[in-house]
């Protein structure tokens, strides 16, 4: 869609970068009106090319928030870059909202799935509160002044844990994931007394088969929900998603903006895409049982 966009070549060509998109003009609302209708009805690329270059700049304010992860910011903004054509391909002009509004969920998701990608947390990667760990333990850290590098302390762990609804051994492992390696025998406290390792045992009495099956089962429930959002149409998919799914739901207020209907609708569509993803994972699962076992 969008050509030789500008990249960036490291920190060190950051600067030329930010000052390379400025050159890009933003659009008024008419013009981004009029360059959408273009794109929408004649796949004009140039309207498609104007709109991308146009929000380079929004792209580059978001990816600014994830420099925390160790990653490449040319990276996070490519992916940026991504999410944002993924946004112009799918505007909706006559919704009477701007683009702005409609592609920073997308240039989001984008950056976010690249972080996930490349940390390859998979144990985290399978559930939404542990994805919502990864994107908020720095700040909970923040918020109890826990800058200390290493591993926390328990009782930052307790408290980081409370608040944000997850396990305890999660919030450990996540950090220790995110800070790099520590040793396992290094002092909870400074007087030496008990160490890291100890907060490690596996209190759990299911034993590996157990736990595989679990695993198993919980993987065949997310393989379910992707196929069943198949049956949902894209308007239908996006408030599904955003109200659902999402770690911080989208409000209906928004929503009603962003597609330019009322927030009944947009929660009549909500319920609607509920019950049709519902049947469509019973289906599956009924499907999955109606099968001879050697076929499994």
């Amino acid at each position: 869609m969008a050509n030789a966009l500008p990249i960036v070549s490291g920190e060190s060509g950051l600067a030329r970068y930010l000052a390379e998109i400025r050159r890009f003009p933003m659009l008024e609302p008419q013009e981004e009106y009029m360059l959408a209708k273009r794109w929408r009805e004649h796949e004009d690329p140039q309207a498609a090319q104007k709109l991308v270059t146009s929000h380079l700049r929004l792209v580059a304010k978001i990816a600014m928030g994830y420099r925390g992860y160790g990653l490449p910011i040319g990276e996070i903004v490519s992916e940026g870059n991504v999410g944002l054509m993924q946004a112009v391909k799918r505007f909706e002009p006559d919704r009477g909202f701007r683009l702005a509004t409609y592609a920073m969920w997308w240039i989001r998701a984008s950056i976010q799935e690249y972080i996930l990608r490349s940390w390859s947390l998979v144990k985290m990667g399978t559930t939404a509160s542990q994805k919502k760990l990864f994107f908020n333990l720095r700040k909970a850290k923040s918020k109890i002044s826990a800058f200390e590098d290493g591993d926390l302390t328990p009782e930052h762990v307790e408290t980081i844990a409370t608040r944000l609804g997850v396990s305890k051994q999660d919030v450990i492992e996540m950090n220790r994931r995110m800070a790099g390696d520590a040793s396992l025998n290094a002092p909870l406290r400074e007087e030496g007394e008990g160490e890291w390792q100890d907060w490690l045992v596996d209190d759990s009495s299911a034993d590996q088969e157990h736990v595989l099956l679990r695993q198993e089962e919980s993987n065949n429930r997310l393989d379910a929900l992707r196929g069943a959002l198949t049956v949902l149409n894209p308007r239908e998919r996006r408030i599904f998603e955003a109200r659902r799914l999402s770690d911080d739901p989208v409000t209906l207020e928004d929503l009603s903006e962003e597609f330019g209907v009322s927030r009944e609708r947009v929660r009549q569509i909500e319920v609607r895409a509920f019950e049709k993803v519902q049947s469509a994972v019973r289906a599956g699962i009924a499907r999955l049982e109606a099968l001879p076992a050697a076929s499994l």
